[in-house]
């Protein structure tokens, strides 16, 4: 076993990432305040060549220091785009064909074990806010809502957590269904 160098990795170069087949999903940021949360969610989405990030309400956009530090310069890479309020994304999303899901603890919320991704569908995975979550009027325009299934004490996960475990099971979910 040998640990792999940077120059081993076969990274792809930001031109080659913003041509090459994307992850029919969009994460959407939901007025999240911490700009490392941000910084989090545009390096997961590089990672799983996703097709968009947008950022609403109070969520900070690029170029930030404080994004760049954790983003580690995903925010090249990853298209972006800003809306002042997350509704107006949600409209533009299913005006484009996307079914939108949240992620939230509700009454009626899915676990994630159980969602399946249709065949030839288009996400948008939406996070909120580290305290207040998912805004009430963005989930009520959600087409399903999914949660995390979690078994300690806390029943909450820091949203850049969230985000990285929703899109690698929404992800791989995709890649192994031929999706």
């Amino acid at each position: 076993m040998k640990k792999l160098k940077t120059f081993e990795l076969n990274r792809l170069t930001v031109d080659e990432f913003k041509s090459t087949r994307k992850t029919p999903v969009v994460v959407v940021l939901d007025n999240i305040r911490s700009h490392n949360n941000v910084g989090s969610a545009f390096r997961t989405s590089d990672a799983f060549a996703l097709e968009y990030i947008y950022l609403c309400g109070i969520t900070a956009k690029p170029p930030h220091r404080e994004i760049h530090k954790t983003a580690l310069g995903a925010t090249e890479s990853v298209d972006w785009k800003y809306f002042k309020d997350t509704l107006d994304a949600i409209d533009e999303l299913k005006e484009s064909g996307y079914k939108i899901v949240g992620v939230e603890q509700v009454d009626i919320s899915k676990s994630l074990l159980d969602f399946k991704p249709g065949k030839n569908e288009k996400y948008a995975l939406v996070f909120g806010n580290e305290v207040t979550g998912v805004d009430q009027k963005v989930l009520e325009q959600c087409d399903e809502i999914v949660e995390i299934p979690q078994f300690g004490t806390k029943h909450s996960l820091n949203v850049s957590v969230s985000i990285g475990i929703v899109v690698w099971d929404v992800f791989s979910k995709i890649k192994n269904a031929g999706v």
